[in-house]
């Protein structure tokens, strides 16, 4: 049987909540952040996570965290696509995202609740257990979590709760959505661990902390690789409608539609190398050259054309909001596989 769209997903574990709330115990994804009376739990820190790394006097030829490259030169995120053939169905696909009336978004700033946020942790981090809503499509624990790991949108936020922790001795990410600290580990509806140095995909209708199935830190906007000048790889976007189905490296679908002009999870876009990006200038200037370079890949439904970067307070918002001049009209869809339904 086929895995649950995200929004079915979403939908069943209110229902949980709510069920466990009239009956006066705890649900299966524990307290409800913000609830009357409860408060999300969070324990003494177990190391000190590193914040963002400094940027290097030159950026690297590859996309790198701390020592660690993210994925091999050849892994599909790290490649150049600006030669690739536009799809034949590129004209409906952007239709169907309202691409003539919408724009970037930089869904991320200096505001500390925007964005999604990541930490490094020694080979060393004690491992702690995991708990999954949907284990059958999560990677088991333990992992190296922090009990003060930083979470989507803080500690009370409502919405994704994602939670990106690299090892940066082993060269391992791992991400949790609708993350929770219990103590003393953490309850998450679901979980993904991706080694750095291969580029194995995870099983076809495997979901990972994103709908897409994808790895959610390989395609943020990082503010270290904007400071060096140049971002080398593929970043991740939202759109309000999905397809059933996915392209590679995308591995999960979160939707029930079957119409053909909508986009499959996995759907790279890029911006055209036609539209003159001269009058950019700052932090959009370096976002809008890897567009055109690595374009990006839709990894979940959401606002149309919300782009992610990480959460951090040192963005220059009046320079991020150039990005919100583009039209998405100016992008174009690329071929890069078969759609897998």
């Amino acid at each position: 049987m086929q895995p649950l769209g995200r929004y079915v997903q979403l939908g069943l574990a209110l229902f949980i909540l709510t069920t466990a709330a009239c009956a006066g115990g705890a649900s299966a994804l524990g307290p409800a952040p913000g609830a009357a009376g409860v408060m999300p739990t969070v324990g003494p820190a177990t190391s000190t996570p590193f914040p963002s790394p400094t940027p290097a006097s030159s950026p690297p030829a590859a996309p790198m965290i701390d020592s660690c490259q993210v994925f091999p030169a050849s892994n599909p995120w790290n490649t150049d696509i600006s030669g690739y053939p536009v799809d034949p169905n590129s004209a409906n696909y952007l239709a169907h995202m309202n691409a003539s009336t919408k724009f970037l978004h930089p869904d991320f700033g200096s505001n500390p609740t925007y964005g999604i946020p990541y930490i490094t942790v020694p080979g060393t981090q004690p491992k702690v257990p995991m708990t999954f809503t949907y284990a059958s499509e999560s990677d088991p624990g333990p992992y190296p979590f922090p009990s003060n790991a930083p979470i989507e949108g803080g500690a009370g936020s409502t919405g994704d709760r994602h939670v990106l922790v690299i090892d940066r001795d082993n060269c391992v990410l791992y991400e949790t959505w609708n993350s929770h600290y219990v103590g003393p580990g953490w309850q998450a509806g679901s979980g993904a661990k991706f080694p750095l140095n291969t580029n194995a995909l995870r099983p076809d209708y495997w979901t990972s902390a994103d709908a897409a199935g994808l790895p959610i830190f390989a395609g943020l906007v990082r503010y270290y690789e904007v400071q060096e000048g140049a971002i080398n790889h593929a970043l991740r976007f939202t759109v309000h409608q999905t397809q059933k189905g996915f392209i590679h490296p995308a591995t999960h679908y979160a939707s029930s539609s079957t119409d053909p002009n909508d986009p499959p999870m996995g759907l790279r876009v890029r911006l055209k190398a036609s539209y003159d990006i001269s009058p950019f200038t700052g932090e959009s200037k370096v976002v809008l050259v890897a567009l055109k370079k690595y374009g990006m890949f839709i990894a979940d439904n959401g606002s149309d054309w919300f782009i992610t970067g990480e959460t951090n307070t040192n963005w220059n918002d009046t320079d991020l909001d150039q990005l919100k001049t583009v039209p998405a009209s100016a992008f174009e869809v690329v071929q890069t596989g078969p759609i897998i339904h």
